[in-house]
């Protein structure tokens, strides 16, 4: 083994033994256990409790309508409707403050830690996220790191390389994973970052339709490339750009291009034990409804992969 391979295995040993609300989260879960994504601020008992009525044992928040608003007072309400309803929440996300243009014209300017302007603040997001996500026992935290330069010579990159990893070595301090949620880079560009940012905690949150709604590529092909890096999956399908300033569409799950039996056999392969959250970006009534389809099709899957 050489210096590059021990140091390593010496960081996985050390991730496994000090990231603990990441692994008592997952120890209470049943591995690839399915999950709904939802964002507590529409109304915290009524979003939790639809996680349960639903049949899903765990949750992924969305937070960022809490920025600048995290307070003890809000972790006991909370982590009491969590308990009340027997929900896991796996994972904290924000992705603000600031402007946010889900494109490709404005997008790279705009999203995640790598435009100079809103990197300070986002930073500091992520960080009282951090913080407020360990009064309630939360064990990952997660954000688009956005448009990072494929070319590792542009300042701009070695910029958003220290930003992770000053986020990432916070999250470790409150024994919780950092995890890069995929769309606007390659999966390449996010293993060499994750290579130079060099934090033991650091990882991927897959999101299986971004990396084709961006047009970066085929998540199949992505596992095999991030695959062992990743600690939290959104099951989201879709269909890829074909308007050069505008993102792929989203779309009902088993409506798209993403071979979520291949997907989710590459990760069984890897050892992934995490959940499978379902995000469908859709709102009201009809959300409620595709949720439902979504989940029926993803158990078959599941199930066959872990039975067979």
């Amino acid at each position: 083994m050489n210096r590059r391979e021990f140091l390593t295995a010496a960081g996985a040993t050390i991730a496994a033994a000090h990231f603990g609300l990441a692994a008592e989260a997952e120890s209470n879960l049943k591995p690839m256990a399915l999950g709904l994504l939802i964002k507590p601020a529409d109304g915290p008992e009524a979003t939790i409790s639809r996680v349960k009525n639903m049949g899903f044992t765990n949750c992924f928040f969305s937070l960022d309508a809490y920025i600048g608003k995290y307070t003890p007072a809000l972790a006991d309400e909370l982590g009491g409707l969590l308990k009340k309803y027997g929900v896991t929440a796996t994972t904290a996300e924000v992705v603000g403050p600031g402007r946010l243009v889900w494109d490709f014209e404005d997008g790279p300017s705009t999203i995640g830690l790598v435009p100079p302007d809103s990197r300070a603040a986002r930073i500091d997001a992520l960080k009282q996220t951090s913080d407020f996500a360990k009064l309630l026992g939360i064990g990952q935290i997660q954000t688009h790191c956005g448009f990072i330069p494929e070319n590792p010579r542009d300042p701009l990159y070695d910029e958003t390389v220290l930003a992770i990893q000053e986020v990432a070595k916070h999250c470790a301090a409150n024994g919780q994973r950092f995890l890069m949620e995929t769309g606007q880079e390659t999966p390449t560009t996010m293993a060499r970052a994750i290579k130079d940012v060099n934090q033991p905690n650091l990882g991927v949150g897959l999101d299986t339709a971004n990396l084709i709604l961006y047009g970066k590529a085929n998540p199949v092909d992505a596992v095999d490339i991030i695959g062992p890096h990743v600690h939290a999956i959104h099951a989201k399908d879709g269909r890829w750009p074909t308007d050069p300033m505008k993102l792929g569409e989203e779309v009902l799950i088993g409506k798209g291009l993403v071979d979520f039996q291949q997907v989710f056999t590459k990760l069984h392969k890897l050892g992934y034990t995490g959940a499978v959250t379902i995000e469908r970006e859709t709102e009201g009534p009809q959300q409620i409804e595709d949720v439902k389809q979504e989940k029926i099709y993803l158990e078959r899957i599941i199930s066959n992969l872990q039975n067979g």
